[in-house]
């Protein structure tokens, strides 16, 4: 397990003999450090303690390999551009266990070539959370439908095409449905 003890204490200007004695029990400053440097084995007890001490959740202390954070440079606002006024990180979003992908390979509606969508597939009987909002659609024959979801008539979802002229495309009986969450684009 990798852990961020040490930046946590340093970020709250904390000695390892501080936070030694902020553990209940109290513990030594070597023990502490040890636990830092990954010397000895932290548990989660010991997670618990230290970050009890250190005022967090025992979360906070623990670093995932794939969990990138990026530093926030800069906050944009009607004014223009200004550096925050303390320590931001942005962490990059990070699909969940239904997601998939649609590629834009033609604009059409607000999408562009080369876009890509993230998508929560979700089940029948969430539909409704989908009002309005961008879904794919599975057909018979391992088609799909795209466009807007404007009204659930029973079983049948009525999509609007994004497409300029297009009519409205009525689906029956669809298994599932993906909402449009985040859209990726190339600037």
């Amino acid at each position: 397990m990798i852990t961020c003890i040490r930046e946590v204490r340093l970020a709250k200007g904390l000695t390892l003999l501080d936070v030694a004695a902020r553990c209940d029990p109290p513990t030594t400053a070597q023990t502490i450090g040890r636990l830092e440097t990954g010397t000895r084995t932290v548990s989660v007890g010991w997670l618990n303690r230290i970050a009890a001490a250190l005022g967090v959740a025992a979360a906070d202390l623990v670093q995932l390999p794939d969990k990138a954070e990026l530093p926030v440079r800069a906050l944009l606002t009607r004014d223009g551009a200004r550096a925050p006024g303390k320590t931001l990180s942005a962490t990059p979003p990070q699909p969940g266990a239904k997601a998939l992908a649609i590629l834009v390979e033609q604009g059409v509606g607000d999408y562009r070539a080369g876009d890509a969508m993230w998508c929560e597939q979700i089940e029948r009987a969430h539909f409704a959370r989908a009002l309005n909002r961008d879904v794919l659609v599975p057909r018979p024959g391992g088609r799909f439908a795209f466009g807007r979801m404007i009204g659930i008539d029973g079983q049948k979802l009525l999509l609007l095409s994004l497409a300029s002229g297009a009519r409205q495309t009525v689906i029956a009986d669809a298994p599932w449905l993906a909402v449009a969450r985040r859209l990726v684009r190339e600037l």
